[in-house]
């Protein structure tokens, strides 16, 4: 048993020192708090599990059994419990106030835990409980030390579940984390604190350790590939840290959810200026003549717009009221006033009706003061940055086509009425694979994204969607360069 416990000592402390070399590495690339606090953790966890292989090969004496107390009994649970706070608290004084105490209990226990004569010096080359050795000052200050560490980690795992409940991808991984580093630390606490067989001891070191590394080391939102890699480095002096950019994208969208109306037909406090400050027409509002009753608009495929080629066209003229009292079949959802009737064109336009117009449309179509200096001077402007795209690929069950499309049109539909951010949303059949199904989607930044996801309407999509369902593809997009006009609908 004791070359058993000596071995996997010997190997959780290779385990700790590659894991140690992994967060240096981070370090120098994201200097967060919580990974320079997990750093000590398990530096310390390297050490404790170092020194327990050498006092079962060679025995323990007054020195080992020090620097196993200090570093697996007092610093691994400490940095641990301080680095879940570095982590999860936004504001500064929570963090400096994790920092203060940190570093004080290290120092005065560290202190206490050097100097105060131990009870015996007869060791031996079994793992030593610490209560038979320790007098009452290092005792009871290990016991409280790691009462505060429990509640601490505890405390912090109810925050991280909290923030998940109505948060983003950032919540997300730091719920993970918590859910792995707080039964680590747990644990760890409740093997040094209790007699318990110095293997299972032994274990739960090397295992606090490992736990350390894979949530330091696994895929932090925002997700990124792996060939953007050289990219990465190439800016990585430039981009703001991940606390910094979390921050700035809750105030983003609290300050979007200030300026959104309550009701549909209310307008935004403080409209910005130009054509996007202004609001959706909504059909049958007030100012507004009523709509004729109509079938809800088809599900339109976004690649006739190349199929159709460079017709020369002019969609916006085309988008334009008709002069006579036709049937409606539209409107273009960026919120401007109606332009004048356009002269008639020709019949054919090259572009089949497979669509909808949907909202976003005056992302990439000129404003109506500009359209005739851009078609005079062919060049298109570059779209926005904010821009966020998804991709989603369905492969549904045989026989639940028409289901799905039913669910989808009715999801599309809610969308364009609803979501004036959601520049594009749109679904595709496959012609050559009748059982899949491409939903496409881009949105004015990754905040209309998030509102997006809130929606009832999307939450039944999303669970209606399930039994229909066996698999999904989704790719996350960038928008270099676009051409969109306004889809148009068909008539019925």
């Amino acid at each position: 048993m004791e070359i058993l416990v000596a071995v996997i000592a010997f190997a959780g402390a290779l385990l700790a020192a590659i894991a140690v070399g992994a967060l240096i590495q981070r370090l120098r690339d994201e200097p967060e708090g919580w990974l320079i606090a997990w750093t000590v953790a398990v530096v310390s966890l390297c050490l404790s599990l170092a020194v327990i292989g050498i006092g079962y090969v060679f025995g323990f004496g007054s020195v080992t059994f020090r620097i196993y107390q200090i570093t697996g009994s007092l610093l691994a649970p400490l940095w641990l419990a301080v680095g879940m706070v570095q982590l999860l608290a936004e504001k500064v004084p929570p963090r400096f106030l994790a920092w203060l105490g940190g570093i004080a209990l290290t120092i005065v226990s560290v202190a206490i835990l050097v100097f105060d004569p131990l009870k015996s010096e007869d060791l031996g080359k079994s793992l030593p409980p610490a209560a038979n050795f320790w007098a009452i000052i290092p005792d009871k200050l290990l016991l409280g030390v790691h009462v505060v560490d429990v509640l601490i980690m505890l405390g912090m795992l109810v925050v991280a579940g909290l923030k998940w409940r109505q948060g983003d991808e950032y919540d997300t991984d730091n719920l993970h984390a918590s859910a792995v580093i707080v039964p680590s630390g747990m644990a760890l606490v409740g093997a040094m604190r209790f007699t318990v067989p110095a293997l299972f001891t032994t274990a739960l070191l090397a295992v606090a350790a490992a736990a350390v590394w894979y949530t330091v080391l696994r895929p932090l939102a925002p997700y990124e590939d792996d060939d953007d890699e050289d990219d990465f480095d190439s800016d990585r002096d430039e981009r703001p840290s991940r606390r910094d950019e979390r921050s700035q994208r809750r105030e983003e969208r609290a300050q979007h959810h200030d300026e959104r109306p309550m009701f549909r037909d209310e307008a935004p406090m403080q409209p910005p200026p130009g054509p996007r400050g202004m609001p959706e027409p909504v059909p049958g509002g007030p100012g507004l003549p009523p709509s004729p009753s109509r079938r809800s608009s088809g599900l339109g495929d976004l690649v006739a717009e190349y199929r159709a080629g460079d017709q020369g066209v002019d969609y916006a003229a085309r988008m334009a009221p008709p002069p006579d009292s036709g049937p409606s079949t539209g409107y273009i959802m960026n919120g401007a006033p109606p332009a004048a009737p356009a002269p008639p064109q020709r019949p054919d336009f090259a572009m089949p009706g497979t669509g909808a117009v949907y909202p976003g449309a005056e992302l990439f179509s000129p404003a109506p003061q500009q359209q005739q200096q851009q078609q005079q001077q062919p060049g298109s402007g570059k779209p926005s940055p904010t821009i966020y795209g998804l991709l989603t690929v369905f492969t549904i069950m045989d026989g639940a086509g028409e289901a799905f499309d039913r669910l989808a049109e009715a999801t599309v539909e809610a969308v364009r009425r609803g979501e004036p951010d959601t520049l594009v949303y749109a679904c595709h059949a496959v012609k050559s694979a009748p059982l899949q199904r491409i939903v496409y989607e881009l949105y004015r930044d990754e905040v209309a994204y998030r509102d997006h996801q809130r929606q009832p309407h999307v939450e039944r999509f999303v669970n209606e969607r399930q039994a229909m369902v066996l698999a999904t593809n989704v790719i996350e997009l960038n928008v270099n360069a676009a051409k969109v006009v306004p889809l148009p609908t068909a008539m019925y």
